[in-house]
């Protein structure tokens, strides 16, 4: 279905007075709703993290949204362009506070105490978003779309922390909050605080 065609099919529906049906065509439903479009990305993202990318489906996603059905084939070119869509917010938005972290810190130790809480707060702290990074690496290791939006976020992760330290120390920082998210989801033991801040000490230190 194309996006007028998509459109056309959700402003048909009674207004908003329950005076009629609004004329087939109008932009009308488009122009009182503008945030719709975020609406079904953001309930996007809480489908996938309850029900995992297999459960996302227009339908669930739009009762979700609080939006016709409709609106997913006028806003969206297909299920995958949404995917696409939701995990680059989701992706970038996760990048974003990654370097809010470090571009805070003021030497090595305020650095060193950044990354302790990425991994305390950002990996273990938010069941959400745990579960949202797994989906996207799935997803990411099958379709070279999904390894695009992983390759600019480790990309954006490194340089964040390549303002504190050298670019080999940086990967290897990278691979272990990787790592650690990983073993989050394999492990039923948690990892303590201090045992996170002897390891980013011992890869940090010369």
């Amino acid at each position: 279905m194309s996006r007028e065609v998509g459109d056309a099919g959700e402003t048909g529906a009674a207004d908003e007075t329950g005076a009629g049906a609004r004329p087939v065509g109008s932009r009308s439903g488009r122009r009182t709703d503008p945030e719709r479009r975020d609406r079904i990305i953001a309930a996007c993202l809480d489908v996938i993290a309850e029900s995992g990318v297999a459960g996302a489906s227009h339908r669930r996603i739009a009762e979700a949204a609080g939006v016709p059905l409709g609106s997913m084939t006028y806003h969206f070119d297909g299920i995958d362009d949404l995917l696409h869509e939701a995990f680059t917010r989701f992706s970038t938005m996760i990048s974003a506070r990654f370097e809010h972290r470090l571009a805070a810190a003021s030497d090595l130790e305020s650095a060193r105490a950044a990354v302790v809480d990425i991994i305390r707060e950002d990996v273990f702290g938010d069941t959400r978003e745990f579960v949202l990074s797994h989906e996207l690496y799935t997803l990411a290791a099958r379709k070279p779309e999904y390894r695009a939006l992983t390759t600019a976020w480790m990309q954006r992760s490194r340089a964040a922390l390549e303002r504190h330290f050298d670019p080999d120390t940086a990967r290897l920082l990278d691979a272990m909050i990787e790592g650690i998210s990983i073993h989050r989801a394999l492990d039923e033991q948690a990892r303590e605080v201090g045992e996170i801040a002897v390891a980013v000490e011992r890869i940090t230190t010369p």
